[in-house]
């Protein structure tokens, strides 16, 4: 019939299957594979020394050693601690991990510290009055506080003090070289003559470092005055040199200091400089300690060499000497793979960025995750075997941090999953390995149940996560997942109108609400405002801009095309989908686009198909939601609606009518037909969703007592302005067409209403499209029922009109096939059936009588076995011969001429119960005829037996 016909719906063809790409990350796990072989090779060594000495020297030569006793036994103290705290995680990135051998404090941290080091050093030295060394060591406190953070970024300093600490450290730097440069002092010591006055010019250098930093530490205050008059003075451009301001007055602070010294203390001072930051190069012992390795093991083997030489006649020692080169050769090699591994994991920086770029990563965050998955694979590079590693990439390592039991890790598992589910190659990957892994997405599914104030981000990531992968997922197997999912849709609650006769109040309610409000006036008082206003506004500095003027700065320009291959891109802002119950929306329309059994849980989850029905309304009365989100959760609900009402088979029958039983849907559709701020895609949702209610029937009627409704879908079918070519017009057109020759079927009520609609000459736009042939067979199925169940309401004009295309719709017959013949027979023996005497002169007058008798039989012939896609053709065919012989006996002659009885016998013999449905959708009928098909044979029969 029309409907299955003209409604076709190209589905997305799959994306053609492309070269195989090699994974981003597997440079870097190479790379990681041949340190880690490197560091255990040395720890090989290591162990391999550890129980030479042990047995060999220790247990075999102990009363033949003499100065080789004490070193040995170091080595073994040393690499015990070594090989005893690798129980120890903790301990061992700690003390000999060669991942963070080396680290860099960066341009900022090298100058801050330096700079803190030598005002310390100078406070410290020069000033000898004990009361002034007081004051010295208070401001060293603060001093080592800001060297602390410096080298210990990671130690757990709160957020606020370290961006306090980050604001106002060029300040206490250039206020502890204040005694030093405003006081004139002479100091003697051994190794040093400090002599020194204060001078003019001095003075001034440090007053101009002064005012220039002090005028950019209060530029970062967040004070609003502060803002304006430091953005309309100093402009943008700032923004960008105030950190290298900040360092060169650092670096100048820094010269200051050194200068306080005579040539000799320069020297001095600059060695220990560079020691310092050969020192703070180190991130643990490991470095250190095979340095002390290789050291010993040379000193000891040039030792060994010469007690060689002197006791060459010594046979008894041969054997010791020769233990004793193979132990410090072990120890030797050992401390050198460890430095070579320390000096090469250096260079991990280049593979890191540049998987920062290939990967997606934005931000700081970008570099944590790539910096937390180098750790990673690092540490399961050490713990499997060396010939099998074990199966190591970002989506498993993401995949294991969603598992974890750190909420930290959790939510960065669930930010990596999400960049990879954005783009392919990685979209493609993590979908493989997620719905294959079933326990991770079991943990994401239960994260969506998670209601604590501190999962709100946690909780949010993984509803996107599921929004990606719920085109691929049954949720069956997972106990109690569609219950979580729904819960997303709780997030957003109408506010609490009362109902006076219904609700009542409740005195210890009032009194919690009355403590609560008490509590909360506490909080907020005045005082408490205003100092938590001033810490913010003192301790935390302001953002600065990303976007700047570069216009002029071509100095700026040339650095950015230098750096842009290691810049990390800027994070991007979060999208209108953010919405737990947008998210939840489209969870559940993607997971019942994918599998019938998705829809079967939807329908179970309590209350749930209640909510997705209230979405469709206006959220006027929606909490915390805006009218972005309200538009997006009413499509999302549109669609899902949709999805479950063209379910097929018995299970579609049960959804559409437990959907339909809603007792504002219809007054919701109603609206959002006639809102005229609806958008295109909403109607066409709208008319689609009718349609498929229409199709079981039983809720035509009630839908006919909304004329809005059957208003509305005319409007959008009929409307001139309709007639546009652009795919979506097309689409809501169709969809209007299809729902209003569903409602009319079976309806007499609404194929009135229809006929009754002010505006429009009903019949003569039905026709008008048959002969146009857009729409013919959805016009061809209305003008049909109007036929069936309006005839007493056709006036003259309408029939002549009806009359005007009956030769059209013969020749239609003709060359037409399936569901087209089914609809075209259907209207022609209506025709036939209201305007006899009209549709027996076209026979005449075109003399195609008896063409179109055969071609009748002929059709019934063969169509003897009944399909689903048509299963009424038999029945339309003999009813078009019972009302041919009807109005003409004369007919019967003709009919029996092509062998019509032969044919009627042959149906009787194979009438099926399906042929007494108008259609099907999957294996359920639906619209059942109130007449069999074997009553209406035996009357074509008794009709050509009288004549």
């Amino acid at each position: 019939m029309a409907i299955v016909t003209e409604h076709r719906v190209q589905m997305p063809t799959d994306p053609p299957a492309g070269k195989a790409t090699t994974a981003p990350e597997m440079g870097l796990n190479r790379f990681v594979r041949f340190i880690a072989l490197i560091e255990r090779l040395g720890n090989a060594l290591g162990t391999l020394a550890f129980t030479w000495a042990t047995v060999v020297l220790l247990g075999g030569y102990s009363k033949d050693l003499s100065s080789d006793f004490w070193v040995p036994t170091g080595i073994i103290f040393l690499e015990a601690l070594r090989m005893f705290s690798r129980n120890n995680r903790m301990d061992y990135q700690l003390f000999f991990r060669t991942r963070g051998a080396f680290r860099s404090l960066g341009w900022n941290g090298l100058i801050s510290l330096i700079c803190f080091f030598n005002v310390l050093m100078d406070t410290h030295v020069i000033w000898t009055n004990d009361e002034i060394r007081q004051i010295a060591a208070t401001y060293s406190v603060v001093g080592l506080l800001v060297i602390g953070s410096i080298l210990c970024p990671e130690a757990a300093i709160p957020p606020m003090l370290r961006r306090a600490i980050s604001l106002w450290s060029p300040m206490v730097a250039i206020l502890l070289l204040c005694p030093s440069v405003w006081y004139s002092y002479k100091f003697e010591e051994e190794y040093f003559i400090f002599q020194r006055h204060g001078s003019v010019a001095n003075c001034t250098v440090y007053l101009v470092l002064f005012v220039v930093v002090l005028i950019l530490t209060i530029s970062r205050l967040r004070f609003p005055s502060i803002i304006k008059l430091a953005d309309w003075v100093l402009g943008s451009k700032i923004a960008f040199w105030q950190r290298v301001t900040l360092n060169l007055c650092m670096f100048a602070a820094t010269v200051m200091s050194v200068f306080n010294f005579n040539r000799r203390g320069i020297s001095a001072l600059i060695t220990m400089d560079i020691l310092v930051l050969v020192l703070t190069s180190f991130g643990n012992l490991q470095i250190p300690a095979a340095v002390l390795r290789i050291g010993l093991a040379l000193w000891r083997l040039i030792v060994v060499q010469k007690e060689n030489n002197d006791q060459k006649n010594h046979e008894n020692m041969k054997n010791l000497l020769s233990s004793l080169y193979i132990f410090y050769a072990m120890v030797l090699g050992q401390g050198i793979l460890y430095i070579v591994a320390g000096i090469f994991e250096i260079f991990s920086f280049i593979l890191r960025r540049s998987l920062i770029r290939r990967v997606g990563f934005r931000g700081p965050s970008g570099v944590k995750y790539v910096n937390l998955y180098y750790a990673y694979v690092f540490d399961r590079c050490m713990e499997g075997a060396i010939l099998g590693p074990k199966k190591t990439n970002l989506i498993i390592f993401a995949m294991d941090s969603v598992k974890s039991n750190s909420p930290k890790m959790q939510l960065y598992g669930l930010k990596m999953l999400h960049i990879f589910l954005e783009k392919e190659p990685l979209r493609t990957m993590a979908i493989l390995e997620l719905t294959t892994y079933t326990q991770t997405v079991t943990c994401l599914i239960n994260m969506l149940g998670w209601t604590s104030e501190g999962a709100t981000d946690i909780r949010s990531f993984a509803a996107k996560i599921m929004t990606e992968l719920a085109e691929n997922l049954r949720v069956v197997p997972i106990p109690g997942a569609m219950q979580l999912i729904a819960s997303l849709l709780d997030t957003v609650q109408g506010h609490n109108i009362k109902n006076p006769l219904l609700d009542t109040g409740s005195p210890e309610t009032k009194q919690d609400n009355l403590i609560q409000q008490v509590g909360r006036n506490e909080l907020t008082s005045p005082v408490l405002k205003w100092l938590k206003q001033m810490a913010l506004y003192c301790l935390i500095p302001r953002e600065e801009p990303t976007n700047m003027d570069e216009q002029n700065s071509h100095i700026l320009r040339c650095w950015r095309k230098i750096a842009k291959h290691w810049s990390v891109p800027e994070e991007e802002p979060s999208t209108n989908h953010d919405l737990l119950p947008v998210q939840g929306m489209l969870i559940l329309e993607r997971l019942a686009t994918f599998d019938l059994e998705n829809c079967i849980e939807i329908s179970r989850a309590t209350g749930l198909i209640s909510k997705i029905v209230e979405f469709t309304s206006n959220m006027t009365d929606m909490k915390n939601i805006g009218e972005t989100h309200e538009t997006l959760l009413k499509r999302s609900s549109m669609k899902l609606l949709a999805r479950l009402a063209s379910t097929k088979g018995k299970f579609g029958v049960t959804l559409r009518q437990k959907i339909t039983e809603h007792l504002f849907l219809w007054s919701n559709l109603a609206e959002i037909l006639d809102n005229r701020g609806s958008s295109q895609e909403l109607r066409e949702l709208t008319a689609e969703l009718i349609r498929n209610f229409a199709m079981d029937g039983n809720v035509n009627n009630e839908i006919g007592h909304i004329p809005m409704i059957i208003s509305r879908l005319m409007h959008a079918f009929l409307s001139q302005g309709a007639s546009s070519s652009a795919d979506s017009d097309q689409l809501l057109r169709m969809n209007a067409g299809q729902a209003l020759a569903l409602l009319a079927m079976e309806s007499v009520s609404n194929c009135l209403v229809m006929l009754a609609e002010p505006g429009y000459v009903f019949i003569k736009e039905l026709t008008i499209m048959i002969h146009s042939g857009r729409y013919r067979y959805i016009a061809s199925s209305l003008l049909q029922n109007m036929c069936v169940h309006a005839q007493s309401e056709l006036g003259d004009s309408d029939l002549k009109e009806i009359s005007y295309i009956t030769r059209e719709v013969l020749e239609g017959i003709m060359d037409a096939e399936g569901t087209e013949l089914e609809v075209l027979v259907g209207l022609s023996s209506q025709i036939c059936n209201v305007i006899p005497g009209d549709f027996a002169r076209e026979l005449e007058h075109g003399q195609i009588k008896e063409r179109f008798i055969k071609r009748l039989v002929d059709a019934l012939k063969k169509n003897m076995i009944p399909t689903c896609r048509c299963p009424r053709i038999r029945r339309v065919i003999v009813e078009h011969a019972i009302y041919m012989m009807e109005c003409n006996p004369g007919n019967a002659n003709c009919f029996k001429k092509y062998w019509m009885m032969e044919a009627l016998l042959k149906v009787e013999r194979t009438t099926s119960r399906a042929e007494n449905y108008r259609f099907f959708s999957g294996d359920a009928g639906l619209m059942e005829h109130s007449v069999p098909l074997s009553a209406l044979v035996s009357r074509a029969k008794e009709l050509m037996g009288r004549g």
